[in-house]
């Protein structure tokens, strides 16, 4: 087998910072191979320089036997490398056709050849089984359709390597299979592909040889048949990943919150959920299942929802509002930190005390002093990766973006934790240390209630798992007595099976 792309002895600096140093890497022709690292690994930095969107500042890159001269990504794409990367390149004001053939119109007698790129397009859909209207405005895609039309327009490039750039991060679990599926399709028809992504699952599940890099260096490398994802959890952090299944609340207390027939017109209809003290309940399911809008009806984030509530035994007016859910002592982690959870221009302590800004002060005045005590003891137990301090919490990752979200909970101190895709998009460090913190908050005395789209987690976490499906709760299952697989979750999810204790 011929090699693809080989990057020899490359290293990045910025000033005197180095990003990545003298890392070596052959990827095999037609085969799917694995970037790995936690965030600030290098990998991300890696792939720009493979396809010339970043200058090395030493060392090469071959592609196909042609070096690169240039960090262009122009001169990749002559070689046959194409990159997708996490801010898609879809134009949204163009056509689905307009997109694909973006840079490489069809024309004859200079005109364009409407009627030719549109027939191509649709021989592309077909060949990969998708459904896109050829004059569809970009606009009106999902992030996922958005995806797929990039691995079109690669495809009509006559790519015959593409890198992909955390490709699953904004999935949902339905879409992420589907592109896996455009994975293996795309390895069947002989194309190269490198992966960078933070799910371990996916790697493992796709991939022919995975690379392993810590602080910008090349820690260990070797055919995917020989990994294990403890085995890359260790490799990637030096750390043994936590027995979480082994730790389960064997201290479960009081019935802390209690809902019934739980209705969000067109999203979900009639759903009960009881939490207790020292317990995670995890909600499991498919986008469109009805998870994040069970959560945000609980929190009063839906002035439309109904149902009927008790808070540690005593009956409460539904909340409709999110003061009221406040006042019910309920806390929600919103899926979008960015948007939702966090104020970026804000500085880290001014967020982690937002929610409790009167335990954050004396006689009605914000101290400073205690908003930054208070974070760095908070953010110290969630091992952010840099210092506390006074600057914006936009200069953050988003792995140390999203401890700071959790924080921010911790410092209200509610009595119900609601928690919305707590590890999307953030490395497996951070993973581990937001999962750890919400397992200590159950530990703790608090009910915590947990959806993610990535089901291994939801089981390893979770005390009891209700799986979700079409607005209503299909299934309950106490992990204390059972050992679910994700199959078996995908299955009951998918309303192939059923399990109602």
């Amino acid at each position: 087998m011929s090699d693809a792309i080989v990057c020899s002895s490359i290293t990045k600096q910025y000033g005197q910072s180095t990003v990545v140093s003298d890392v070596s890497v052959t990827v095999r022709a037609g085969t799917v191979h694995s970037l790995v690292g936690a965030n600030g690994a290098g990998k991300s930095t890696l792939l720009g320089i493979m396809s010339g969107r970043t200058a090395a500042t030493s060392g090469t890159v071959t592609v196909f036997g042609h070096e690169l001269k240039s960090a262009r990504p122009t001169d990749a794409r002559r070689a046959g490398l194409v990159a997708v990367y996490q801010e898609l390149t879809v134009l949204p004001a163009m056509t689905t056709t307009e997109n694909v053939f973006l840079g490489q119109d069809l024309t004859g007698g200079g005109w364009l050849k409407k009627k030719e790129m549109k027939r191509r397009f649709l021989e592309l859909c077909a060949e990969f089984g998708v459904d896109f209207d050829p004059n569809l405005p970009a606009r009106n895609l999902t992030v996922a359709n958005a995806q797929i039309l990039e691995i079109l327009r690669a495809i009509q490039s006559g790519a015959r390597a593409i890198l992909f750039d955390e490709p699953t991060a904004a999935l949902s679990e339905r879409e992420r299979r589907h592109f896996l599926d455009l994975v293996r399709e795309l390895k069947r028809r002989g194309i190269t592909m490198v992966l960078v992504t933070h799910n371990l699952g996916e790697v493992l599940e796709v991939s022919d040889d995975i690379t392993v890099m810590t602080n910008g260096q090349k820690t260990a490398e070797g055919p995917a048949a020989q990994w294990t994802r403890p085995a890359l959890v260790e490799a990637m952090t030096g750390d043994q990943p936590a027995e979480r299944a082994q730790q389960r609340g064997a201290h479960r207390g009081e019935i802390i919150l209690d809902a019934h027939e739980v209705t969000l017109p067109g999203a979900i209809e009639n759903v009960s959920i009881n939490v207790r003290a020292g317990e995670v309940v995890g909600l499991a399911g498919l986008v469109g299942s009805g998870r994040t809008s069970l959560l945000r009806s609980l929190a009063g984030a839906e002035s439309s929802s109904t149902g009927r509530i008790s808070i540690h035994g005593r009956p409460a007016s539904w909340p409709r509002r999110v003061r009221t859910g406040l006042r019910l002592g309920i806390g929600l982690i919103p899926e979008e930190r960015k948007s939702d959870g966090l104020l970026l221009r804000m500085s880290v302590p001014d967020n982690v005390t937002l929610a409790n800004l009167n335990a954050a002060g004396r006689f009605g005045f914000v101290s400073t002093r205690r908003q930054l005590n208070a974070a760095k003891v908070l953010l110290g137990q969630l091992s952010l990766s840099r210092e506390v301090g006074n600057y914006p919490v936009g200069w953050l990752s988003g792995g140390n973006q999203q401890k700071v979200a959790v924080a921010k909970w911790l410092y209200r101190n509610p009595a119900v934790l609601l928690v919305d895709e707590p590890t999307r998009g953030i490395d497996v460090g951070a993973k581990s240390d937001v999962l750890d913190a919400l397992r200590n908050a159950a530990d703790s005395g608090k009910a915590v209630v947990m959806t993610s789209s990535e089901i291994e987690e939801v089981l390893e976490i979770s005390d009891r798992v209700i799986v979700m499906s079409e607005g209503r709760a299909v299934a309950e299952i106490d992990l204390h007595t059972q050992n679910p697989t994700p199959g078996d979750i995908l299955h009951v999810a998918f309303g192939s099976k059923e399990n109602r204790d």
